[in-house]
């Protein structure tokens, strides 16, 4: 299997553990030891600015914490839209790393959204879950990282895909309740 860095998972709906069911997942790091991501549609109720107000100005909407992953909660992890695509230290062109230092507010250009936590894969487990079908794989883009509809971000990157697999943006949450 190639290295997916810098696509994005998303969740099948088959795929029910309540951490990542209709989550879309930014693939940030994966080689043979692991992968590292960020849950990009889960915003939580907690403003930013209640944690890091020195951000507040910096912030693509919604200004809320996302939950970026089960692994490590109390970290916080930062990614900035950036228009120089040498730059930022992620495989997402037009998406970068930011530090979310309070020294570092000024120096940054670019919207920031700000993640609680990271979805993290040990040696061949991401490759173990894709084999089952939890995960569909397709292009990631900053603009999804960066939706302002981050509610419907899952339905929204299915549904641009075609044929059976823009098929399940339609799927019911519980198909038994149909």
């Amino acid at each position: 299997m190639s290295y997916l860095a810098g696509q994005l998972l998303v969740a099948s709906p088959r795929l029910v553990d309540p951490n990542f069911a209709r989550t879309v997942v930014v693939l940030l790091n994966h080689d043979e030891q692991g992968a590292m991501g960020l849950v990009v549609n889960r915003p939580t109720e907690s403003p930013v600015a209640d944690h890091l107000p020195e951000w507040g100005d910096r912030l693509v909407a919604p200004a809320v914490v996302f939950y970026g992953g089960p692994v490590e909660p109390s970290i916080a992890i930062g990614l900035r839209q950036s228009y120089d695509t040498s730059d930022g230290g992620t495989p997402v062109p037009g998406v970068g790393m930011v530090n979310l230092a309070e020294e570092e507010a000024e120096e940054t250009q670019g919207g920031v959204r700000v993640y609680a936590g990271y979805a993290g894969w040990g040696a061949g487990q991401l490759e173990d879950e894709i084999e089952e079908e939890s995960w569909i794989i397709v292009p990631g883009f900053a603009t999804d990282v960066f939706s302002l509809s981050p509610d419907r971000l899952w339905a929204e990157v299915l549904g641009r895909q075609g044929g059976k697999i823009a098929l399940l943006a339609s799927m019911p949450i519980d198909p038994q309740l149909n």
